[in-house]
């Protein structure tokens, strides 16, 4: 059984620009209850506590939102983003208070550490608890591995490994997660983004070397390119003979009745898209470095190249027009 993670509400508000509503939340959470999808993320796009003028704002509060998906659910789990230094354990348990039952705890792939209290307190709130490596592309497998450990060490009831910048092609998934569930006892997932057309190959890669769960959106709705396209994965996977417990027809007619109308944009691999995977870019820079080429008058693609030179990891989204402007006004060559 390979269980689904939808994350349409909370790596889609990316692509939105973080403008889900109440009505929008109640209709996509209750349609993937109907569905079968087990868990449900939402968040604003950065987790919560993301809401704020560097990771852009949420028009409807986080909470609210979670709140409002809480009241229309019946079978499926609220789960929420949580990046240590962004979110915090208060912000956790208002959470948890408004409905989540599950947190995904996400860090640097070389910084499990910084999520140790955070996977606790989960815990000790009685939730469910995920370790979430991002970036996985910028470690070897070996060193994967070991951050996946500690993971499991802080008590995380599996561990997420994300291809945050689709920068990985399948070979790179297998090694990763063979190599984690190689060194720990607990179940392993996989996310994707398609900004190389990966996703999908990439996601049947980390069900074939072990993984059990898989994170998809509707549309493939996300940051970047987007994610693994969650009704196509469905479909994918029962021909390929895994078994989800989902509605492959109902999540079909979900997205096109309930997502696609309210996309800003078709979710393609346009330039800016193709270059975050290929200099390994985290995907949620996408329209921030597209505001930061506007102001500046510069190619977005050499904003992206310099940020892949520099290995910008997640969080450090202020660094996009410190990187526009110095390329802008470059210092002058020493004499």
């Amino acid at each position: 059984m390979i269980t689904l993670i939808d994350t349409t509400l909370r790596d889609g508000s990316h692509a939105l620009r973080h403008s889900y509503n109440i009505d929008q939340v109640k209709t996509i959470a209750g349609g993937l209850d109907s569905c079968g999808v087990k868990y449900i993320e939402i968040s604003h796009g950065d987790g919560i506590g993301g809401s704020s003028f560097t990771y852009g704002f949420s028009k409807t509060d986080v909470f609210d939102l979670i709140q409002a998906a809480s009241g229309v659910v019946k079978t499926s789990k609220l789960a929420v983003l949580l990046l240590p230094g962004i979110g915090t354990i208060e912000d956790l348990k208002e959470a948890k208070k408004r409905g989540a039952k599950a947190v995904r705890v996400a860090t640097h792939v070389t910084e499990a550490d910084v999520g140790a209290q955070h996977i606790a307190a989960a815990k000790d709130l009685g939730m469910f608890a995920v370790g979430f490596l991002m970036m996985t592309h910028m470690s070897p497998p070996e060193l994967v591995a070991e951050e996946a450990a500690k993971m499991e060490s802080y008590g995380s009831d599996y561990i997420n490994l994300a291809d945050s910048a689709g920068y990985l092609l399948p070979e790179g998934v297998t090694e990763r997660v063979k190599a984690v569930k190689a060194a720990v006892k607990i179940p392993v997932g996989f996310h994707a983004h398609n900004n190389l057309g990966m996703a999908m190959a990439n996601s049947l890669a980390a069900v074939q070397a072990g993984a059990e769960y898989l994170d998809g959106t509707l549309r493939g709705l996300g940051a970047g390119a987007g994610n693994t396209q969650l009704e196509v994965l469905s479909g994918v996977l029962l021909r390929s003979g895994y078994e989800t417990g989902t509605d492959f027809y109902g999540l079909m007619d979900l997205a096109r009745d309930a997502v696609e109308p309210i996309m800003l944009r078709p979710q393609t691999i346009d330039n800016g898209s193709l270059m975050l995977g290929y200099a390994g870019v985290y995907s949620s820079f996408l329209l921030h470095v597209y505001n930061a080429a506007d102001k500046y008058g510069l190619e977005p693609r050499d904003i992206l190249v310099e940020l892949g030179r520099r290995k910008m990891v997640g969080g450090q989204e202020d660094m996009i027009i410190d990187v526009a402007y110095h390329l802008k006004n470059p210092a002058p060559a020493e004499i």
